[in-house]
């Protein structure tokens, strides 16, 4: 959930300590990401209040051996989860779900893709909000520890949906009705 919620990478996710949860502001702090930096995420209301009973939880039932910097995702020894651990209990959730490989994919949903996923879900919800999109872009390469836009744009793939309010938007800016058939097509 946190991973769709927040956009991070499976490792950052893993390597989040307990002390790392601003609970008051509702920001993680993501250290050593993959190009060397720290940054601040916020976490939504609603994935926040799922988080927050989470590490309850998580510090009344398993062992903190570094107190507050010991891994927010533990196992039962309250050590960090390893991460080709959590790819492989991943794919038997997947398996035992029947998500198997989509029609015309080389291959079945990754943990990995829920971080593609949040990206183009909160395009198109820039888009429906009537919102800048190629003003944010760079705001979302940032917040996503992104060095550049293009790498961001990378995990920008056409889905119908994405297609479609993009198409438009383009309609708009065209002044088009999008429904409006051309006879010349």
């Amino acid at each position: 959930m946190l991973l769709y919620a927040t956009g991070l990478r499976v490792g950052e996710v893993l390597r989040l300590r307990l002390a790392d949860l601003d609970r008051a502001q509702q920001i993680l702090i993501v250290r050593e990401t993959k190009f060397y930096k720290t940054r601040l995420v916020p976490v939504g209301d609603a994935a926040a209040q799922v988080l927050f009973r989470y590490v309850d939880r998580r510090c009344r039932e398993l062992p903190m051996p570094q107190g507050t910097s010991s891994a927010l995702f533990a196992s039962r020894s309250g050590h960090r989860l390893n991460y080709q651990r959590v790819v492989t209990l991943f794919q038997k959730v997947r398996a035992q779900a029947g998500i198997g490989c989509p029609p015309g994919e080389r291959r079945p949903p990754r943990l990995h893709d829920l971080r593609h996923t949040a990206v183009v879900h909160r395009v198109v919800s820039w888009y429906q909000e009537g919102k800048d999109v190629q003003l944010l872009l760079p705001r979302l390469a940032t917040y996503l520890g992104h060095v550049s836009i293009a790498s961001t744009q990378r995990y920008l793939q056409m889905t119908p949906e994405l297609m479609q309010q993009a198409s438009m938007r383009f309609a708009n800016y065209a002044d088009l009705d999008p429904c409006e058939e051309d006879s010349d097509a």
